[in-house]
C-alpha cells in the first residue's frame, strides 16, 4: 500500500476526543499496530502530553502513551514523538519537559505564554517524523472544542491543520450523552477544521448495537460525518490507561484470589502504568489504597513513584496511611517502595535546591534521600544481590527498567553506627532492604514488566506487549466499517 503524499511526506491520521478518557490513547495505539501490520513505516505523535506516567527513550523522557504507541508501531521510541511533556507537581504547577529534557525556563512561564515559544519545535518534530515514515498516528489532548484554549492550542486543531490530518473523533458512550458530545464538539470547531473530521467513533459500548439506530444516521445528516465504528466495552485488553488504572475490575479473570496487593494512590502518583501486568495475573487482586481500610488484609503494600514526594508523604500522613503501613511492616507484611516510594520509606528527605521539599520519612528504612538539582533519566539493567524475607525470590536476578528521579539515597550513617543497618541490594544504591527483609525500596521502575521478575515472584509468564498490540489491532479491524481504516491514508 502506497500511503505517501506528494513530496514524500507521510499521511497523518489523528485521534481527537470529546473528553479526556474517551479512548484516544487506546485507539491511537491500536491504529499504530494496524498500520504497521500493513507493512508501513509508522510513528506516533502527541504534541503536548500532561501526565506523570513517563518513559525513558532516546534523548530523554516522553509520555508513556507515546512510548507504547511507538512499540505498537514497531518503531524506536524517541523524544520527537512527544516533544512537550507537562508533569504536574501541584494543582497549579507542572514541570515542563521539552524534547525530552526539563526546561526550567518554560516551567517558570505562565501556561498561555508557552505556546508560541514551543510551537516551532513541535512542528519541526512532526515534520521530521513525516519525512521518515509512511504514516504518522497523532493523538490529541482533552477536546478540540475547549474554546477557552483554542487561541493558544498547540496539540489539537493547530496540529491537525499543520499535518492536514484525517481525524477520527471518539467519544465514551458509557458515560451517556455520546451523540450530544459528538455534535457539540463538531459544532464548536471552526468550519475549516470540521472538514478534517473523517468519522465518529463510539467507544465502550455495552449491549445491542441495533438500539443505536437511527442516531448515527441523524448525526450524519446534521454534520455530514459518518459514524465509522462502534467499539464494545473491553476491560481486559492489557494496555495501561493513559491517566490511570483506577477501576473496580482489579482481579484478572480466572482462579481464586491468592494475593492482595495494595498500591497507595497518592495525589501525585507517577508511573503507575508499570503495575498493569499485576492486573493481568490470575489470582492477584490489585487494590488502589487511599485510606487505612484499603490496605487492611493486604499481603503486599506498594508505595509507587511520586512527582512530589514530600507533598504526597504529607497526604499519606493526613490519611493515617503512615501508621497503617508501619503496622503492616511490623506484623511482617511485605512493603515495596519504588522511586519516590523508596524515598518515603527512609528517615528523611533533604532538599538543598528546592526541588521537592524537606521532611521526615516513614522511618521503615534507615536511609536518607538528598534531592539533586539535576534529574537522573536513563534506562538500566541491574542485578539484585542476595535478598531476605518475602523478596528473596528476586535474589541474583537481573532486571531491566528505567530511572527518573532527582533524589540520591544513601544509608543513614548515625543509625548504621548504632547498628541499625540498611543493606544495598543492587549496584549504585539503586535498591535497599531493611534488616528484617520485609521492606524493600528501589529506584528502578519496571520491575513488574520484567518477565524474569514476574516468573520469580508469581510463577507466571507475562503476556507479551506484542500480543497486547495485536489484540488491539484485531479489535478495531473487526469493529470499524469495512475499508475505513485503509481510506484514512489513501
Amino acid at each position: 500500500m502506497n500511503s505517501n503524499v506528494p513530496g514524500g511526506r507521510a499521511r497523518c491520521v489523528m485521534v481527537l476526543g470529546t473528553t479526556s478518557g474517551a479512548g484516544k490513547s487506546w485507539l491511537a495505539t491500536a491504529l499504530c499496530r494496524w498500520f504497521a501490520r500493513q507493512g508501513l513505516r509508522v510513528a506516533p505523535f502527541k504534541a503536548q502530553n500532561m501526565s506523570n506516567n513517563a518513559r525513558v527513550v532516546a534523548g530523554g523522557e516522553i509520555g508513556s502513551a507515546q512510548y507504547f504507541q511507538a512499540l505498537a508501531a514497531r518503531a524506536e521510541p524517541d523524544v520527537r514523538m512527544n516533544p512537550l511533556l507537562l508533569k504536574p507537581e501541584r494543582d497549579t504547577h507542572s514541570q515542563v519537559v521539552l524534547m525530552g529534557q526539563v526546561s526550567p525556563e518554560l516551567t517558570a512561564l505562565p501556561w498561555r505564554g508557552r505556546s508560541e515559544r514551543v510551537w516551532p519545535q513541535i512542528a519541526q518534530a512532526l515534520d521530521a517524523l513525516r519525512a521518515e515514515n509512511d504514516v504518522v498516528v497523532i493523538e490529541g489532548a482533552g477536546s478540540p472544542a475547549e474554546i477557552n484554549l483554542m487561541a493558544s492550542d498547540i496539540v489539537n486543531l493547530r496540529v491537525a491543520r499543520h499535518a492536514d490530518a484525517r481525524c477520527l473523533l471518539v467519544t465514551d458512550i458509557d458515560r451517556g450523552g455520546a451523540f450530544a458530545h459528538l455534535y457539540g464538539t463538531w459544532a464548536l470547531m471552526p468550519a475549516a477544521d470540521r472538514a478534517l473530521i473523517a468519522g465518529f467513533v463510539l467507544n465502550k459500548f455495552r449491549g445491542d448495537a441495533s438500539l443505536l439506530e437511527p442516531a448515527p444516521q441523524q448525526l450524519q445528516a446534521l454534520t455530514g460525518v459518518p459514524t465509522v465504528a462502534t467499539l464494545p466495552m473491553w476491560w481486559q485488553h492489557g494496555l495501561p490507561e493513559e491517566d490511570g488504572v483506577f477501576d473496580d475490575r482489579s482481579v484478572a479473570a480466572g482462579g481464586e484470589v491468592t494475593r492482595t496487593i495494595a498500591v497507595v494512590a497518592y495525589p501525585r502518583i507517577s508511573n503507575l502504568d508499570e503495575f498493569q501486568p499485576l492486573k493481568n495475573i490470575a489470582g492477584v487482586r490489585l487494590r488502589w489504597a487511599r485510606s487505612p481500610a484499603d490496605v487492611a488484609g493486604a499481603d503486599w503494600i506498594i508505595l509507587p513513584g511520586s512527582k512530589n514526594t514530600s507533598g504526597d508523604l504529607a497526604w499519606l500522613r493526613a490519611q493515617g496511611l503512615d501508621r497503617a503501613v508501619a503496622a503492616h511492616a511490623k506484623r511482617g507484611g511485605a512493603v515495596l517502595g519504588i522511586c519516590g516510594g523508596l524515598q518515603m520509606l527512609g528517615e528523611a528527605l533533604i532538599d538543598p535546591h528546592g526541588v521537592d521539599g524537606n521532611g521526615p520519612g516513614l522511618g521503615l528504612l534507615p536511609v536518607v534521600t538528598v534531592f539533586a538539582a539535576d534529574k537522573t533519566v536513563r534506562q538500566r539493567e541491574a542485578k539484585f544481590s542476595k535478598l531476605a524475607g518475602p523478596w528473596s525470590a528476586l535474589s541474583g536476578l537481573s532486571v531491566r527498567g528505567y530511572e527518573i528521579h532527582h533524589g540520591q539515597t544513601a544509608e543513614h550513617t548515625a543509625m548504621a553506627a548504632a547498628g541499625d543497618r540498611a543493606t544495598a541490594v543492587m549496584a549504585d544504591d539503586l535498591a535497599w532492604q531493611n534488616s528484617t527483609g520485609h521492606v524493600l525500596g528501589l529506584y528502578l521502575h519496571g520491575l513488574f514488566e520484567d518477565p524474569g521478575a514476574l516468573q520469580a515472584l508469581f510463577g507466571v509468564e507475562a503476556r507479551t506487549l506484542d500480543a497486547v498490540f495485536d489484540g488491539l489491532a484485531d479489535h478495531i479491524d473487526s469493529h470499524f466499517e469495512p475499508g475505513v481504516l485503509r481510506s484514512l491514508i489513501e
